[in-house]
Formats: C-alpha cells, sequence, structure tokens
C-alpha cells in the first residue's frame, strides 16, 4: 500500500491517514493553489 503526502508530517492525527485510500493533502500553498486551479471546495 502505497502513502501519501501526509507521510511527511510530525502530526499523529495525519500521520494514521497517511495510507488511507484518498489523496489527501496537508494545509499547504499548493493545496489552495490546486483548489482554485480545479475549482474545487476545500474542508
Amino acid at each position: 500500500m502505497l502513502s501519501d503526502r501526509l507521510i511527511n508530517e510530525k502530526s499523529p492525527y495525519l500521520l494514521q491517514h497517511a495510507y488511507n485510500p484518498v489523496d489527501w493533502y496537508p494545509w499547504s500553498e499548493e493545496v489552495f493553489k490546486k483548489a482554485k486551479e480545479e475549482d474545487k471546495l476545500i474542508f
């Protein structure tokens, strides 16, 4: 199973989701730019 971007985070909460089958992003400028480009909401 491959990990997602959360594998590099320090938070135990985020790390526990590093192998979920969801393309998670940590809060970053990259995620805000991607959401804007794809006209998607951020929760």
